[in-house]
């Protein structure tokens, strides 16, 4: 896993997006962050422009237009190319229910975290799912590009 490759950031909320990029930020992380308003688009970018990348991990919204979350989870694990890639998928999302967490971890979701209502608190849950992952061994930090 190249700890210093691009976070796909997908969220519908403008101004979250701005929050999420003003975080990174602050926090000192030097990822390229590249934010799609829906799962297509992420879907898109990844068997697309990006499909010669493997991004640090993707943290993906639940609710979205046109392509929600876990049906972008299923695409990617649908598809030999993307699945081989070993990209950490990740729900951050203002829906927590059991069944909606349940529902993810049956699709092998990494992680499942909810949006804090704070700047604070949404640095702190960054910071642990970022030195969780430059920690983690993955699959893909066996694979050369």
């Amino acid at each position: 896993m190249n700890r210093n490759q691009p976070i796909i950031i997908i969220e519908d909320d403008e101004d979250d997006q701005i929050i999420f990029r003003d975080t990174f930020c602050e926090l000192g992380y030097k990822n390229q962050l590249h934010f799609f308003l829906d799962g297509q688009l992420a879907l898109d970018f990844l068997n697309g422009q990006g499909k010669d990348i493997t991004p640090f991990l993707i943290l993906s919204d639940i609710n979205m237009p046109k392509l929600d979350g876990f049906a972008l989870r299923d695409k990617i694990r649908m598809d030999a190319a993307l699945q081989v890639r070993c990209i950490p998928y990740l729900f951050f999302t203002t829906s927590v229910t059991q069944n909606s967490v349940i529902y993810a971890y049956e699709k092998s979701i990494q992680g499942f975290f909810l949006k804090q209502n704070s700047v604070e608190g949404l640095k702190e849950v960054i910071t642990v799912i970022m030195e969780y992952w430059k920690h983690c061994a993955a699959p893909n930090n066996f694979i050369s590009k």
